[in-house]
């Protein structure tokens, strides 16, 4: 099962697509993660299988967020990639399109062992789709890192990076303020 799904994704990017549109976000120099941070990941995959962790510093963290246009966009890493993804507490699940799915692939990011299945899904619009289930090892979002978080990528190149409640359910307590665009998680 696992080996068709990943046959289907393959094909679909040497048919469909394009990289291109992938919301990659560069490091930037000055980057605030630590070498503390990076020996608390646990990389192992064997472990997915448990809940997802939350591992934290015991503070409360500040995130800036960008707004465009009503909507908040977040930098949020995957599997040591960054990306900026919307924050949305209304979706169940973090979900990002095929064009991301393959890009941690190709990257190395994301691997057969990662390929959970596949599902149906139910769009903001009510609408059913099949998509696939993902393991995302490592979803970090300041010096906040939850492991083992279940995603589903859609076949939808175009579909936009939602974080949502299988990460936000982690944090005991989140905080917008619209007035400075950050988001505090405790």
């Amino acid at each position: 099962m696992k080996t068709r799904i990943l046959l289907c994704i393959i094909a679909i990017a040497i048919l469909g697509g394009s990289m291109q549109s992938c919301r990659y976000r560069p490091r930037r120099a000055g980057s605030h993660q630590t070498e503390s941070r990076m020996s608390r990941r646990n990389h192992d995959s064997r472990t997915r299988d448990s809940e997802s962790r939350r591992i934290d510093n015991g503070n409360s963290e500040r995130v800036p967020i960008r707004r465009e246009s009503g909507v908040m966009f977040i930098p949020v890493e995957i599997n040591g990639i960054p990306m900026d993804f919307i924050f949305d507490t209304g979706a169940s699940a973090v979900s990002m399109s095929l064009t991301e799915a393959l890009f941690l692939y190709k990257q190395g990011k994301l691997t057969d062992d990662d390929i959970l299945g596949s599902e149906q899904f139910q769009d903001a619009t009510g609408g059913i789709s099949v998509g696939t289930v993902i393991n995302l090892r490592s979803v970090v979002i300041g010096n906040r890192e939850v492991t083992n978080v279940r995603a589903s990528v859609v076949e939808n190149q175009g579909a936009p990076l939602l974080l949502g409640q299988t990460v936000l359910e982690n944090f005991g307590k989140v905080t917008i303020d619209y007035n400075n665009n950050y988001i505090t998680f405790e």
